[in-house]
């Protein structure tokens, strides 16, 4: 079962993504600001990431540089999601693999992750 990382800091966006993939049999774990994300079990590793660009402690677009220039984590995928950036500026600030406009279609956010998943298996 492939698991999935989502840092976001909405509580609702979160719960639904979150319902969301259960439901598509990922499993998945969730993180509301950066400070938890950085604070979990730095041993367990996930088939993606899933990042919120606007978070109350910083930007998902930070988050996204540090794991892209750690060898560590480097050849998992990223996914940005946000409802106030452009594709172009996902591009220009981080080297995400996929970047999600949200509100977002159920089934164009589906597919981008199973997509993910399966190429970087």
């Amino acid at each position: 079962m492939a698991k999935i990382f989502v840092l976001e800091d909405d509580k609702d966006i979160r719960e639904v993504v979150e319902w969301l993939l259960v439901a598509e049999d990922y499993k998945v774990a969730s993180f509301g600001s950066i400070l938890d994300f950085m604070s979990r079990d730095q041993n367990e590793l996930p088939d993606l990431f899933l990042l919120d660009i606007m978070l109350p402690d910083g930007s998902g677009l930070n988050v996204c540089n540090k794991l892209k220039h750690n060898s560590v984590y480097d050849h998992i995928p990223i996914i940005i999601m946000s409802a106030h950036a452009s594709t172009e500026q996902v591009k220009m600030g981080c080297k995400a693999d996929a970047f999600i406009q949200k509100p977002f279609e159920l089934s164009l956010f589906l597919h981008t992750i199973h997509s993910l998943i399966n190429v970087h298996p």
